[in-house]
C-alpha cells in the first residue's frame, strides 16, 4: 500500500479522512472525493459512451459501476443495484438476461442476444467476483463504497497459467470432443478489468502450453483428467501413510518421487522438528517419587487430623486447613509436569523445503506486533532497539511487516519511529552483511566481548566502528526528542508542515496510519527492499471502552489483514527485542510442518531477561516456571501463552476451530451379534448426532463460507446458492464487523490480498477497522482475537483457543529468541506480580473460569488442571498469611500445633522434608535449573503470596462483585547510582505492610521464645526448638524481602523505621498482657520467703 509516506488519519464514524504531509490538494478530502468517477466495485475509471456522457449503471440512485461490472452483476449476481437494490434495465449494447422486459425497441437486436458463455472467466476471477458480489448485497453505499478490491492487472506477455482456462464453448476442431484445450484470449495481454468481455470479431484460437506438444494431452476441465488427477492423490496419499507409518526402508516408489510435490523421505522432506522425551532415567524416578509424596501426605495428614492439640485446638484447627490448601495446590501444579519434553527443531530442513534455489522463497509471511503506550515510561530507545531488531530479522524482507501499536497516541513516539525508520536504512545491511547477534544495536553495542579476537577482516572493524559512531548520533536524537517532549505546548503539538497533531488529546482523537518502510522507493543505503514498517493508533472516543492492550492487539489484527494478511503474527512487548535472528524460523519449523503444524495455534518462547543482578533477589528470570512448568504443559496439549515473544496462526485467533483428526475406521457390524449391534449402533448413532449438534452449532462459520466459494466453482448456482451466500454473509459480519475487506483476508487461510488493490479502499477499511466503535455487535473479545475480561488477557486468550481444540508448541532455541527487561526493584516488581494475580482473579470470577467452562472441547484433562491452577494460586495467600503468622503466636503463647511428638510421627514428618526436597532436586535436574534459582523462586512465592496475591484477591473481590476499581500507586523514595542502582530504588507501596508485619512479629517471637527459654531453664529448650524452626522458616523466605527494605548497605528507610517502631510499641503491650515470666497460678511462697496473710 503506498501511501507517499505520509500519515493517514480518520474516523470512519465521523467520515474524516486526512493527509498529513501532503499537498494542498491531497490535504483534506472526503473518501468519495478520492474515489471520484471510478467504479466501487473493481476500481476501475468510468468510461465515456458515445454521447460523451460517464456510464451510468443505475437511473435511480447513480451508483457509480463500470460497464464490465454492470454486465457482470447482470449476468451472474443478484441483476440489482448495489446501493439502492432496484433491478438493473438493459442498456443499449448489452445482453439481455433472464427476466429483463420485453421491449419495443430493435435497433439493438445484435447486441441485445450477444450472450458470452461464463465459462470463458477462470476460476480465479469467478472466486473474486464471487467476493464482490457478496460483500455489496444489502451492504448499502458504505459497503460498496469501500468493497473488496477485484481489479487484477494482467501482464502483456506470457499469461499466468497457475490455473487453467477453459475454453470459451467454442469448438476447436484439433482436440476431441471429451477434452478441451487451453485457451488464451488475445484481449487479455492487455487492460486491468477483473472479467475482460471477449471481442466477438476476434477469433478464438487454441495455444498450446508446450508447442512441441500435442494439445490433446493436456485435457484441462475433462472428465478423464479429474480422473487422473484423484488417482494421482489417491496415490499420493497411500504412499504418505506408508512413510509415516513404516518408513522409506529403502524401497523405491517409483518414478513419480521426482514430483516436487511429493513429501519423499530426504533431508528436505523429512520433520522440521521432533520431540525429545526426557530420559527414563531422569523422568521415572520423579513419576515414583510423586507417587510416595502422595502416599506420605496421606500418612501426614491422617496423623494431623487423629491427633489433635486439645490445649491449643484453635491453632491446631487452623494449621490443618491450611496444610489441607497447601496440598491440594500442590496436586494442581505437580500433576501437569507429569509428562515434560523437550524439542529439536531442524532449520536447514526448512530452508531446503521451503528455499529451493532459483525460486522465490516459500517461506509464510509474518506479521509482528509490538505494543507501546506511554513513552516517558517506555522509553523511545528501548522500542527503536525491538523495532531495529525486527526489521533486521533473518527472513526474506518481502515476508516481513512490523506494526507498531501507539496506545497513547503520543507525538513522541511517532517522531521516534521515523528516526528510526531513517537509521534501520543503515542498520539492517549492516547486520545482514556480517550476521550480527543480537541485532538490537543497543545491546549488541553493550556486548562484554572481544569483537576482534578470531582476526576479524578489517572492512569489519571501519564499517563496525562507523555504525558505532551513527548509532550514538541516533541516540541523541531520540533523547533530544525525549527531551523536548517533557513540556507539552499550551496548544498542543503540531506536524512539520504545521498540521496539528491529531492526537493531542490522547482519549478523544481518530485513528492513525503511517506507512514509514516498505513503498515504492524506500529502500536501504545498498539499494535493497526492506520490510514494512507501519504505525498505528486507533480511534479513541469519549463513552467508549477500548480495553486496553487486548483491544489493541485486535486493532493491530485487524488492520495488518487488510494491509498485508500474513497468515502469521508475531507479538512481543516494546521492550522485548529479538535476540535470536532466526527466532521466525523456529517458529516455522513447527507451524510450516506439513504432518502437525495444522494443529498448532501458538508456537511461545521463554522469556530471558538482561539487566538482572546475578542474584536476582526478587526471582525476575522465573526460571523454575519456564524451564519446568511450561516443558511440563508442552508435553500435555502445549504451553499457555504468557503475552510476549508468541508466533500465532492468525485462523486461530479467529475463533475457529482446529482441524479434526480423522479417526480409523472402527470395526464393522460382522464380527458382532445382530441384537448386540442393533442396540449399539443405535446408541452410538444417537450420541454421535447429539455430540455433533452440540459441537458444531458455533463453529467454522468460516469454514462454511469456503465451501461456498467451492461449490461456485464446481458450478452449483443459483438462487439457493445466492440466498446461503447472503446468510453466510450476514453470520461473518456478526462475528468479524462491517468491513468486507477484513471479512474477505479471513477467508484466505494462506494469507494473502489482492495484488493491485484500490489505495483509496484499502486506506478507507484499514481507518474503518480501527475506529472505536467497530467491535460493537460481534464476537472480538468474546471468541474472536484477544479476549476480553482480564488484564491477564494473555492467558483467557490462549485458554480459548485450546478450548477450541488447537495445541501450543514451546520451543527453546540454543541461542534465547527474545529478551526484554524486567523490573528489578521491590516495589515494582511487587506490582507487576499483583497485575498477574488481579487477573488470575477476574478469570476465576468470570464465566471463563476453567473450572467450568470449556467441556466439551478439545481440552485435554491436565492442561485444565494447569489453567485452574493458574487462576486459583491468590487464594492460597490467606492460608499462607495465616500459616506464616502462626509461628509468632506459637512463641507468644507458649502453645504449639502439634502435640508432643512420637517416634512414628519424626518418621512421617523426616519422610515428608525429605520427598519434598527430593521432588526440587529432580525438578531442578530434568529442567535444567540451578539450586540458586529453585531457591529465589520459593522465596518469593511466600514474599507474593502474603504481599501481592492478597491484595489482588481483595482487589478483584471488590472489582468484581461490587464494582469499585482501586488502584495501589507506587511513588519513588530514594535513588542511588551503579550498575544495578535501580535494585536499590525503595518506592513505598501499601503491598509491603503484610511482609513486614510478618517479618517484625516472626523476630520479635524468637526473641520472646528463646527469653523465655533462659528464664524457665533446661526443660522448656525441647519444645522450643520446633516453634524456632518454624518462625525460622518464615524468616528465611522473607530474608530477599528484608534486604529490599533495608536498601544498600545499612541504609533504613524513614517509612520502614516508623512502622517497625509502630508494631514493635503494638508487640510490647501484646507482651506484657501474656506475662509469661509470671507463674499463672501466683507466685511461689518457698521461693519468695513471706507470709503476706501474717502481716
Amino acid at each position: 500500500m503506498n501511501t507517499g509516506g505520509r500519515l493517514i488519519a480518520g474516523s470512519h464514524n465521523r467520515n474524516e479522512f486526512v493527509l498529513i504531509n501532503a499537498d494542498e490538494n491531497g490535504r483534506i478530502k472526503s473518501v468519495q472525493e478520492l474515489s471520484g468517477q471510478r467504479c466501487q466495485i473493481c476500481g476501475d475509471e468510468i468510461e465515456i459512451t458515445v454521447d460523451g456522457e460517464p456510464f451510468v449503471a443505475c437511473n435511480e440512485c447513480a451508483f457509480p459501476v463500470c460497464r464490465p461490472c454492470y454486465e457482470y452483476e447482470r449476468r451472474e449476481g443478484n441483476q440489482a443495484c448495489p446501493q439502492c437494490k432496484t433491478r438493473y434495465k438493459r442498456i443499449k449494447g448489452s445482453p439481455r438476461v433472464e427476466g429483463d422486459e420485453e421491449e419495443d425497441d430493435t435497433d439493438d437486436l445484435d447486441n441485445e442476444f450477444d450472450y458470452v458463455n461464463p465459462d470463458a472467466l477462470g476460476p480465479q476471477q469467478n472466486s473474486e467476483f464471487l467476493l464482490s458480489g457478496r460483500f455489496n448485497n444489502g451492504r448499502g453505499s458504505n459497503s460498496n463504497s469501500s468493497g473488496l478490491p477485484t481489479n487484477l492487472e494482467h501482464e502483456a506477455s506470457p499469461l499466468n497459467s497457475d490455473i487453467p482456462l477453459l475454453t470459451y464453448g467454442e469448438e476447436v476442431s484439433e482436440i476431441s470432443s471429451d477434452q478441451h484445450a487451453l485457451i488464451v484470449p488475445p484481449y487479455m495481454h492487455d487492460g486491468n478489468r477483473v472479467h475482460p468481455m471477449p471481442d466477438p470479431s476476434i477469433p478464438l484460437q487454441p495455444r498450446p502450453m508446450v508447442p512441441k506438444k500435442d494439445i490433446a494431452v493436456y485435457g484441462y476441465g475433462s472428465v478423464a483428467w479429474k480422473d487422473r488427477m484423484e488417482d494421482w492423490k489417491k496415490r499420493q496419499n497411500e504412499r504418505l501413510q506408508v512413510v509415516k507409518h513404516e518408513g522409506n526402508n529403502g524401497g523405491n516408489f517409483g518414478d513419480e518421487l521426482d514430483d516436487p510435490d511429493m513429501p519423499m523421505m530426504d533431508e528436505g522432506r523429512q520433520p522440521l522438528s521432533r520431540k525429545l522425551p526426557l530420559p527414563s532415567s531422569k523422568i521415572n524416578p520423579y513419576r515414583i517419587l510423586i507417587i510416595l509424596r502422595l502416599v506420605i501426605l496421606g500418612l501426614f495428614f491422617h496423623y494431623r487430623i487423629l491427633h489433635p492439640v486439645n490445649d491449643a485446638y484453635g491453632l491446631w484447627l487452623t494449621s490443618v486447613i491450611c496444610e489441607i490448601w497447601f496440598a491440594v495446590s500442590w496436586i494442581m501444579d505437580q500433576f501437569p509436569k507429569w509428562y515434560p519434553i523437550e524439542r529439536e527443531t531442524y532449520l536447514d530442513r526448512l530452508s531446503l523445503r521451503y528455499e529451493k534455489e532459483g525460486k522465490p522463497s516459500e517461506l509464510a509471511s509474518v506479521d509482528i506486533f509490538v505494543s507501546t503506550v506511554d513513552p516517558m515510561k517506555e522509553p523511545p530507545l528501548i522500542t527503536a532497539n525491538t523495532v531495529l531488531s525486527i526489521l533486521a530479522v533473518d527472513y526474506p524482507v518481502d515476508k516481513v511487516a512490523c506494526y507498531v501499536s501507539d496506545d497513547g497516541a503520543a507525538m513522541l513516539t511517532f517522531e521516534a519511529l521515523s528516526e528510526t525508520s531513517e537509521f534501520a536504512r543503515k542498520w539492517v545491511p549492516f547486520c545482514k552483511k556480517y550476521s550480527i547477534e543480537p541485532r538490537a544495536p543497543e545491546w549488541y553495542f553493550n556486548q562484554k566481548m572481544d569483537y576482534l579476537k578470531n582476526k576479524v577482516h578489517p572492512a569489519f572493524v571501519r564499517e563496525r566502528r562507523a555504525m558505532k559512531r551513527d548509532y550514538e548520533e541516533f541516540k541523541v536524537r531520540i533523547n533530544s526528542l525525549v527531551a523536548t517532549a517533557q513540556k507539552v505546548p499550551e496548544d498542543g503539538w503540531t506536524m512539520q508542515d504545521g498540521t496539528p497533531w491529531p492526537g493531542n488529546n490522547v482519549r478523544d482523537h481518530p485513528g492513525m496510519i503511517q506507512v514509514f518502510l516498505g513503498h515504492d522507493g524506500v529502500r536501504d543505503i545498498e539499494g535493497n527492499e526492506l520490510p514494512r514498517m507501519v504505525y498505528v493508533s486507533r480511534e479513541k472516543r469519549p463513552g467508549f471502552d477500548h480495553h486496553k492492550k487486548a483491544g489493541a492487539m485486535n486493532a493491530l489484527v485487524r488492520v495488518s489483514a487488510v494491509i498485508s494478511n500474513a497468515p502469521y503474527l508475531l507479538n512481543v512487548d516494546c521492550d522485548h527485542y529479538i535476540n535470536n535472528s532466526k527466532a521466525l524460523r523456529e517458529a516455522m519449523c513447527f507451524m510450516m510442518d506439513p504432518q502437525y503444524g495444522k494443529k498448532v495455534c501458538y508456537v511461545q518462547f521463554p522469556q530471558r531477561f538482561d539487566g538482572i543482578d546475578r542474584h536476582d533477589r526478587y526471582s525476575n528470570r522465573n526460571v523454575v516456571f519456564f524451564d519446568i512448568n511450561m516443558k511440563g504443559l508442552d508435553g500435555l496439549q502445549g504451553p499457555i501463552y504468557v503475552g510476549t515473544g508468541c508466533v500465532f496462526r492468525r485462523q486461530a485467533l479467529y475463533g475457529i476451530d482446529a482441524p479434526v483428526k480423522k479417526k480409523a475406521p472402527s470395526k464393522t457390524c460382522n464380527c458382532w451379534p445382530k441384537l448386540s449391534c442393533l442396540c449399539c449402533g443405535l446408541r452410538k448413532k444417537k450420541n454421535a448426532n447429539n455430540k455433533e449438534k452440540k459441537k458444531k452449532v458455533k463453529q467454522r462459520e468460516a469454514s462454511k463460507q469456503i465451501h461456498a466459494l467451492e461449490n461456485f466453482e464446481e458450478g452449483i448456482e443459483g438462487s439457493n446458492n445466492v440466498k446461503s451466500s447472503n446468510l453466510n454473509q450476514m453470520k461473518l459480519e456478526k462475528k468479524f464487523g462491517q468491513s468486507p475487506v477484513f471479512i474477505a483476508s479471513t477467508l484466505l487461510e494462506n494469507g494473502g490480498i489482492p495484488q493491485e488493490a484500490s489505495p483509496a479502499s484499502l486506506l478507507k477499511e484499514a481507518i474503518q477497522v480501527i475506529s472505536c466503535g467497530y467491535e460493537d455487535k460481534s464476537e472480538w473479545g468474546k471468541e474472536v482475537g484477544w479476549i476480553y475480561g482480564s488484564v491477564t488477557e494473555d492467558i483467557l486468550t490462549g485458554f480459548k483457543m485450546h478450548c477450541h481444540g488447537w495445541r501450543s508448541v514451546y520451543c527453546i532455541p540454543k541461542r534465547p529468541a527474545f529478551k526484554g527487561s524486567a523490573p528489578i526493584n521491590l516495589s515494582d516488581r511487587l506490582h507487576q506480580v499483583l497485575r498477574w494475580a488481579l487477573g488470575s482473579v477476574e478469570i476465576f470470577l468470570s464465566r471463563h473460569c476453567p473450572i467450568w467452562y470449556g467441556y466439551g472441547g478439545g481440552l485435554k484433562f491436565l492442561e485444565r488442571f494447569s489453567y485452574i491452577n493458574s487462576v486459583v494460586y491468590p487464594l492460597t495467600s490467606v492460608p499462607l498469611l495465616v500459616y506464616c503468622t502462626l509461628p509468632a503466636i506459637c512463641l507468644l503463647t507458649g502453645k504449639f500445633i502439634v502435640p508432643e511428638i512420637s517416634n512414628y510421627a519424626s518418621l512421617i514428618f523426616m519422610a515428608l522434608f525429605i520427598s519434598i526436597a527430593a521432588t526440587g532436586i529432580l525438578e531442578m535436574q530434568w529442567g535444567g535449573v540451578g539450586i540458586d534459582d529453585w531457591w529465589r523462586n520459593e522465596q518469593f512465592w511466600v514474599i507474593g503470596g502474603v504481599s501481592a496475591h492478597l491484595f489482588a484477591l481483595f482487589q478483584g473481590l471488590l472489582k468484581v462483585l461490587g464494582g469499585v476499581d482501586t488502584n495501589f500507586t507506587v511513588t519513588s523514595k530514594a535513588a542511588d547510582d551503579g550498575e544495578f542502582s535501580e535494585l536499590y530504588i525503595f518506592k513505598w507501596t501499601s503491598l509491603l505492610i503484610p511482609p513486614t508485619t510478618l517479618l517484625i512479629i516472626n523476630i520479635v517471637g524468637v526473641i520472646v521464645g528463646i527469653s523465655d527459654a533462659i528464664n524457665n531453664g533446661y526443660d522448656s529448650w525441647g519444645p522450643l526448638f520446633g516453634r524456632l524452626f518454624f518462625a525460622f522458616w518464615v524468616i528465611m523466605h522473607l530474608y530477599p524481602f528484608l534486604k529490599g527494605l533495608l536498601g544498600k548497605q545499612d541504609r533504613m528507610p524513614t517509612i520502614v523505621l516508623v512502622w517497625s517502631i509502630l508494631l514493635a510499641s503494638v508487640l510490647t503491650l501484646l507482651w506484657v498482657r501474656i506475662n509469661p515470666f509470671v507463674n499463672r497460678d501466683g507466685p511461689v511462697l518457698e521461693i519468695c520467703g513471706l507470709n503476706c496473710d501474717e502481716s
